[in-house]
C-alpha cells in the first residue's frame, strides 16, 4: 500500500519550518531573517519529503510486484509438474 506523499512532505515541511524558526531564534536573529529562512527551510523539507516518500513507494510497489511475480511462477510451475 503506498504511503501518501502530500501529508507526509507536508509534516515534514512544518517540522522543518518550526525547527529553523527555533535555531533562528535561538541565535539571536531577527525575527524577519528567522521568517525568511524558516520558510525557505520549509520549502525545502516539503520537496525532500516528497522525494523520499515517492522513492519509498517506488521500492515498495517494486517488491509487491516481484513477490506477485514470484507466487504467480511458483503457481504456474507447481500445476506443470
Amino acid at each position: 500500500m503506498p504511503l501518501h506523499v502530500r501529508t507526509i512532505a507536508l509534516s515534514a515541511a512544518v517540522l522543518c519550518f518550526f525547527g529553523v524558526s527555533l535555531i533562528g531564534w535561538l541565535s539571536g536573529l531577527s525575527p524577519s531573517t528567522c521568517c525568511h529562512r524558516a520558510v525557505i527551510g520549509s520549502v525545502v523539507g516539503y520537496v525532500a519529503g516528497a522525494l523520499a516518500v515517492r522513492a519509498i513507494n517506488a521500492i515498495l510497489i517494486s517488491a509487491m510486484a516481484g513477490k506477485q511475480v514470484k507466487q504467480q511462477r511458483q503457481e504456474h510451475n507447481g500445476s506443470n509438474s
